[in-house]
């Protein structure tokens, strides 16, 4: 197998003449590409950093970080990519958690890192991406300290950890997920068998998530497969449409709510988007309402899918034709699915009791595979809990239909027990949706005397809509069971979110929790 390392390397060889990269005003074809990382890879052995060393990276999207990852990568050492939405406290955690000796910083990260600095020992040397700073060494002088060779990569195993990628943290303290060579490449070729993927050389993908997040396999996908990155720094609707269409991306990777206000963007009814070949949905369920209105602006060219950054990305895949908005009534319900397993990928839905669960019945989601993370860095007791004979323990809640297609129920941890019933909120949340007013919906349980935990929402209304918590209380009784209707709403301008658009339940329950 080869590493991930490898990637620029070989394409440099192979589509001298293609763009591997474009960021704003940089635009890099393969070979240049190749020698700006190998000059970086070998002016950190210059600097005494060597294999297994931890570097983190605090910084946002441009195209460094693509160099950073892949130099890295060539000496054998490990990412430890930050997400900079963090507290300083949080991140001062992470860093020193992960053990990280060397550390890139972003212009706009410059103050932020001064300050964690005294609380970091560990840490030898700062390098600052895209401005000198005092007390650090700037990138460009990194990368004059270094040759253009190949570093060696006969040193280099398969089973080396690549990626420590620190989980959102939305239960707890953040763990850090321990992604080898070979976990991201088999996650790689699995979406690339799976989806039957024909990506030629200097066909481009736009790529707006973060690179501290499990989405970087999509530049990484694109660039395995010989194709060109187009950078995005912060997923403004109006520059992603802009660069959709300029650039010609023909893949597109977004969370919904990116998708959402690209529909607000003015004229974006007459634009065409015919060139891209598919809209993947990243990061949370999009509401049916919301992906109708997707295809009709963009086409029947939405691609969902299932994964975690424990299993390096992608567990599933919904293509676009094994679903559809109307007509037959089967495919209609296999649109609400996550699709079924990649080709790598192994999925069963499990009892309690470890023993698999009969078709349509709800149970833990559990995945296998070469994809699956190592374990949780310097966690055995979490490690042991997730990885079971091999088999990754997801904490998500679902089941399949005969067809092996997934249905995604909820997070374990996020299942209200209500009266003894078990609740689950995106079963009420999609009736939320239906309600003409509503822009976005959370529902979560609070303690309650009597019945364990009562049936909370939380909704923001579409702009320049009215409706009364009565109002909406009684369009959920209509539609769902007495336990499952919501006894409380709870109006807010904006619902907090995590980096990647998951509604953070554990903040609302906190916050509404104080006065049960």
């Amino acid at each position: 197998m080869i590493y991930l390392g490898d990637i620029p390397m070989l394409n440099a060889r192979r589509f001298p003449d293609t763009e591997a990269v474009v960021f704003e005003e940089t635009r890099l074809k393969w070979p240049e590409f190749n020698r700006k990382i190998n000059r970086l890879a070998n002016g950190l052995v210059c600097m005494g950093f060597g294999k297994g060393d931890h570097i983190a990276v605090l910084a946002e999207n441009c195209h460094q970080y693509m160099e950073i990852y892949y130099a890295l990568a060539k000496n054998g050492m490990v990412a430890v990519p930050l997400n900079y939405r963090l507290s300083q406290r949080e991140l001062t955690y992470i860093i020193n958690h992960s053990d990280a000796v060397g550390m890139f910083v972003g212009g706009d990260y410059l103050e932020l890192a001064g300050k964690m600095r005294p609380e970091l020992g560990a840490i030898r040397e700062y390098i600052s991406i895209d401005e000198n700073a005092e007390g650090m060494i700037p990138y460009e002088d990194v990368m004059r300290m270094g040759t253009e060779d190949e570093p060696d990569w006969e040193k280099l195993d398969e089973n080396d950890m690549v990626i420590l990628m620190y989980t959102g943290g939305t239960t707890g303290l953040p763990k850090g997920v321990m992604i080898s060579n070979r976990n991201l490449l088999s996650a790689l070729m699995g979406i690339a068998i799976s989806q039957r993927a024909m990506v030629l050389p200097g066909l481009r993908t736009l790529f707006a998530l973060p690179f501290f997040h499990i989405s970087n396999w999509q530049p990484f996908f694109f660039h395995m497969m010989g194709g060109c990155v187009v950078i995005n720094r912060g997923a403004k609707a109006e520059s992603v449409v802009k660069q959709i269409i300029e650039e010609k991306t023909v893949v597109v990777n977004l969370v919904p709510t990116v998708y959402i206000n690209m529909l607000e963007v003015p004229g974006i009814e007459e634009m065409s988007f015919r060139h891209v070949a598919s809209f993947s949905v990243a990061g949370a369920p999009i509401a049916s309402d919301a992906m109708q209105r997707c295809i009709e602006i963009f086409g029947l060219k939405l691609r969902k899918g299932y994964g975690l950054t424990e299993s390096a990305s992608a567990v599933s895949s919904l293509d676009v034709q094994d679903y559809a908005m109307e007509g037959d009534p089967k495919l209609v319900k296999r649109s609400e699915s996550v699709g079924r397993e990649t080709i790598n990928a192994r999925v069963k839905i499990r009892r309690e009791d470890g023993s698999e669960c009969d078709t349509d019945e709800i149970g833990e989601i559990t995945v296998y595979g070469k994809n699956i993370m190592l374990g949780y860095w310097k966690d055995e007791e979490q490690t042991r809990r997730a990885l079971r004979d091999g088999w990754l323990w997801t904490g998500d809640i679902g089941y399949k239909d005969d067809d092996g297609f997934i249905f995604l129920v909820d997070r374990k941890g996020d299942m209200i027990i209500s009266g003894g019933e078990n609740v689950y909120p995106n079963e009420v949340e999609e009736i939320l949706y239906q309600h003409p007013a509503v822009l976005e919906a959370a529902v979560f349980g609070i303690p309650h005397e009597k019945w364990g935990e009562a049936v909370q929402a939380a909704v923001v209304l579409q702009p320049g809509r009215e409706a009364s918590e009565e109002e909406i209380i009684a369009f959920c009784r209509d539609r769902l069971g007495g336990y499952k209707t919501p006894r409380a709403i709870y109006f807010e301008d904006d619902l907090p979110k995590s980096t990647v658009g998951k509604v953070l339940r554990r903040k609302l329950i906190e916050r509404y929790s104080v006065d049960a």
